[in-house]
């Protein structure tokens, strides 16, 4: 059977190339008022080419901001496995636009690469199931189990209102597992499960000091500086080892077994100096840097200013000093929690002569993870290795992808994450592409798995 479907999509590559341009061309920049239109018609292609392939139930779904596509095919029949498949068919912004080499709404192949905004997050990822649905029917009239579509447009803008459908439509869109093409692999070739994701919170907090700028010659000496004041709180968060000094902090961190450290050990490793441009890496004291950006909760500042930015010199006191902070966060850890935590430890550590004032994150994600020997996970590591030829690692990821805890909460249901992006890829950057090998790859993978996923055991 499995045979077939590859050989379809082998006959069938530049057909589906030239369906995968057209979806690409749609400017469905979903933070632009200006594309709300582009939006729309992104969510009426998925919706046609779901009918196309032969869905039994296809329907574009009103929210309050950009449309959610679903659709149903349940003919496998009772005694067959459900599978969610989430994706998301809007993208970033292409700005600036100076920087790409071609044009981000007009596809083209480059040395082997797609070049256009979404050919890696996620257009081109959504596309190879559904390339692979239309294979199965196309080949056996039918797809090897029931198969639930979920594709959104409002991911890259925090996906606002996914959690009340999935909440309130719950019925619907329930299944036996989950299966996302959201993310990507450790090198270009090498098959990666993605088997924990961390969580996220974060704060804004502000000192405000006197009541308008004030020269330091004056008042120097005789008032609270904010910006040294922020200086000394800021310093209280972390110590020289990166080790959180936030009472509590790591109160609830599930600890790293001796089979995961084993397994984040055989990853590929990251030269970080080099692909960050640092001289030396820092990480946990007691934890590898692979550890510590994987399996290690974080606590970074994401900004600071305050006083005066321009060129040379102004001599003040500035009135206000400001810290942007966010917490990547992992199992055991919930984001409410740590935001207390948070909160109380700067209240405890302001000095006095300031005013602290705290704005929180008001989208927070728990961290996921599915044991990497749960049968699914197995059945994608084998699915992986026939199509790219070279055994999965397993890896857990320092970002956040929040519909992945929202599923896991909702619906108490494994989620298998089959990621074929590469490091390469330039997400949310100019000159975003996505390597033709890995498409090709990926959609083989996707009929061994949907193929595999016919028995849960």
């Amino acid at each position: 059977m499995t045979e077939r479907v590859i050989q379809y999509l082998k006959d069938n590559k530049e057909k589906h190339l030239a369906k995968l341009n057209e979806f690409l061309s749609i400017p469905s920049v979903s933070t632009d008022s200006v594309h709300k239109q582009d939006v729309v018609e992104a969510a009426n292609f998925v919706a046609a080419y779901l009918e196309e392939i032969g869905f039994e139930t296809v329907e574009v779904q009103k929210t309050k901001g950009h449309p959610l596509v679903f659709a149903e095919w349940m003919g496998a029949g009772k005694d067959k496995p459900t599978a969610l498949f989430y994706g998301h068919y809007d993208v970033q912004p292409t700005d600036p636009v100076e920087l790409w080499k071609s044009e981000p709404f007009k596809p083209e192949v480059r040395e082997g690469r797609l070049y256009a905004r979404g050919s890696s997050d996620d257009k081109g990822q959504v596309f190879m199931h559904l390339a692979v649905f239309e294979a199965f029917m196309k080949t056996e009239g039918k797809l090897p189990i029931n198969i639930k579509v979920c594709i959104e447009g409002e991911e890259e803008i925090g996906s606002e209102n996914l959690y009340e459908i999935l909440k309130t439509k719950k019925e619907q869109f329930n299944a036996d597992f989950a299966v996302i093409s959201d993310s990507g692999m450790v090198a270009k070739g090498q098959p990666t499960i993605l088997y924990g994701l961390k969580g996220f919170t974060g704060l804004e907090f502000t000192l405000t000091g006197p009541s308008s700028d004030l020269h330091s010659g004056i008042y120097g000496g005789a008032v609270r500086n904010p910006a040294m004041a922020m200086a000394h709180l800021v310093a209280s968060l972390k110590d020289e080892n990166e080790v959180v000094k936030v009472a509590g902090f790591y109160d609830d961190v599930e600890p790293m077994t001796d089979e995961e450290r084993q397994l984040i050990k055989e990853v590929p490793g990251e030269n970080y100096t080099e692909t960050a441009g640092v001289t030396e890496t820092v990480s946990e004291q007691g934890y590898t840097a692979k550890e510590h950006t994987m399996a290690r909760p974080t606590l970074e500042i994401n900004g600071m200013f305050g006083g005066y930015q321009g060129e040379g010199t102004k001599t003040i006191i500035p009135s206000t000093a400001t810290v942007k902070l966010t917490c990547r966060l992992v199992p055991g850890q919930e984001p409410n929690h740590i935001q207390e935590l948070l909160v109380k430890h700067l209240e405890k550590h302001v000095l006095p002569g300031v005013t602290l004032n705290i704005k929180r994150e008001p989208l927070s994600a728990k961290a996921y993870k599915v044991d990497p020997n749960h049968p699914l996970i197995e059945k994608a590591a084998v699915s992986y290795e026939k199509a790219f030829g070279k055994e999965a690692v397993y890896v857990r990821m320092g970002g956040s992808i929040p519909v992945v805890e929202w599923i896991d909460s909702e619906y108490k249901i494994p989620v298998v994450l089959l990621g074929f992006g590469t490091p390469e890829d330039r997400l949310h950057s100019p000159n975003e592409s996505f390597p033709l090998d890995s498409f090709e790859k990926g959609m083989e993978t996707l009929v061994y798995y949907y193929a595999e996923a016919t028995n849960l055991e």
